[in-house]
């Protein structure tokens, strides 16, 4: 046996110290299925000591580590480290504190975002970030990709949720970021985590906002002949001053998709879904609703659907939100991409995207969040075809750099990870780099905590497995 796993052997029982090679096979790639890389071990903590025997014995060692919640990262960013520590928090998936009064939840990182507000629903009260994969995603994933969700347009990131952190940084050393209190005094050094990556350390217990439910909902569906009106129909809602709970969009494939895996109900024909909703006091929802509909059928929307309570508004969102997942029926393989761009901007993105595809010769689903202009192209490809990832890879590439062009990000709450480090010289200078890269170094000299992630240099993964999955090859699984 490896020293360093004899050594692990002391920290972690058996069945929590996995380095078999089928013990690992599940941990090799995250949501981003084309990045693989195996770790030498995963070691599964239950509590902050154990993540802190874990990440000093790291440290002792050189040993690279990377931080895992359910692996639901779109960028590689839970990938592991070749020949290092896969750190799992699945274990530490407990709720530690909920306080009414005040309105705060205090959770483990394994803990799943959704479960927030379901302990929460019984005082009147909510997490307001809601990422598409929040029924599986954890809480410590979600601060370190800062992620967003639908209704991130009125309530933010998950950095305006988050009040404070107990974290374990690259050293073992454990501090205490931010505090209950909604005003904090000092540097925002949990403004600096929150984002981060894991570059910085792992968070072992995490401070959440919680919000009163809203009294009301009015959710509208709107479908549209072309997808640029949709996008235009997005500028005109927060020119007219309202600000929705949520708005999104998808197109004629997402649609596609959606319908076929549940049936929501979505006008086939649309070249586009505009989904608008308003939430808060009844008469303050009224009011807006009345707004609302006037500038929507101003909009060029051939159909306007208003939601008739509960049952029909959670029809809507379990289409938008089974998106993602649903395009899979339309293809064996897909990247999603994730920019931003001004929302003025939303309707020339639309089309630039839609030239792509054709110039590339593969089709690209747009589902977004429309209200701050965080797009989601789903570039869909199979792996099988040789030269086809590539293709993939390259008009991915494409769309960062026109939403940098446009004045956007590459990011809007994916991440950097591994699948978009190459194109952070597009938006950052030379000078910026460095000065992250120094933030990094002061708290992790070696770069220990999630190496080779975020920074640009080295060749991504994927590049070097293109076609069919190992396991396919061996005739172990098949997608056909």
């Amino acid at each position: 046996m490896n020293p360093g796993l004899q050594e692990l052997t002391r920290l972690f029982p058996p069945s929590r110290l996995l380095y078999r090679p089928g013990e690992l096979a599940p941990y090799e790639s995250d949501a981003l299925t084309a990045f693989r890389a195996r770790p030498l071990a995963v070691v599964l903590p239950e509590s902050h000591d154990e993540v802190v025997a874990a990440v000093r014995f790291c440290a002792q060692h050189q040993v690279p580590y990377v931080a895992r919640g359910s692996g639901t990262s779109l960028s590689g960013g839970s990938l592991p480290i070749e020949g290092g520590l896969l750190i799992g928090l699945n274990r530490m998936n407990k709720l530690l504190r909920l306080e009414p009064k005040e309105r705060i939840a205090v959770v483990q990182p394994g803990y799943i975002n959704l479960q927030v507000s379901q302990a929460a629903a019984p005082y009147g009260l909510y997490y307001a970030p809601d990422p598409s994969s929040q029924p599986v995603s954890t809480i410590g994933g979600n601060l370190a990709f800062n992620s967003g969700g639908a209704h991130c347009l009125k309530y933010g990131m998950t950095s305006n949720h988050v009040l404070a952190a107990k974290v374990v940084l690259p050293d073992g050393e454990t501090v205490e970021l931010g505090s209950e209190s909604l005003e904090n005094t000092g540097p925002d050094w949990l403004g600096l985590f929150v984002g981060s990556e894991g570059l910085l350390g792992i968070a072992t217990e995490i401070t959440l906002r919680l919000l009163p439910k809203p009294e009301t909902y009015h959710t509208v569906l709107a479908a549209y002949d072309s997808l640029a009106k949709a996008g235009d129909a997005v500028a005109a809602v927060v020119a007219s001053g309202l600000l929705p709970g949520a708005m999104e969009i998808m197109d004629s494939l997402a649609i596609e998709a959606a319908e076929a895996a549940v049936r929501a109900g979505y006008p086939k024909e649309a070249r586009a879904l505009l989904i608008v909703e308003l939430e808060g006091e009844i008469p303050q929802v009224e009011a807006e609703a009345r707004h609302l509909d006037e500038v929507i059928r101003g909009s060029g929307a051939y159909e306007v659907r208003v939601a008739q309570g509960a049952e029909e508004r959670m029809k809507i969102w379990k289409g938008r939100k089974a998106a993602f997942s649903a395009v899979g029926r339309l293809s064996p393989d897909y990247i999603v991409q994730d920019g931003v761009v001004p929302r003025s901007r939303l309707g020339q993105a639309l089309q630039e995207i839609e030239r792509l595809s054709e110039r590339y010769g593969l089709r690209v689903a747009n589902v977004f969040h429309a209200g701050d202009g965080n797009l989601h192209p789903l570039i869909l490809y199979n792996g099988r075809v040789a030269g086809e990832l590539e293709r993939a890879e390259e008009l991915a590439g494409e769309i960062l750099r026109l939403c940098v062009a446009l004045g956007g990000s590459i990011t809007g709450e994916h991440g950097v990870g591994m699948e978009k480090k190459a194109y952070m010289a597009e938006m950052f200078s030379e000078t910026d780099l460095a000065a992250m890269q120094r933030i990094r170094r002061a708290l992790d000299p070696l770069e220990l905590s999630n190496r080779g992630k975020m920074f640009p240099g080295g060749e991504a993964p994927a590049l070097k497995h293109a076609g069919a999955h190992p396991l396919e090859k061996a005739g172990v699984i098949s997608r056909e």
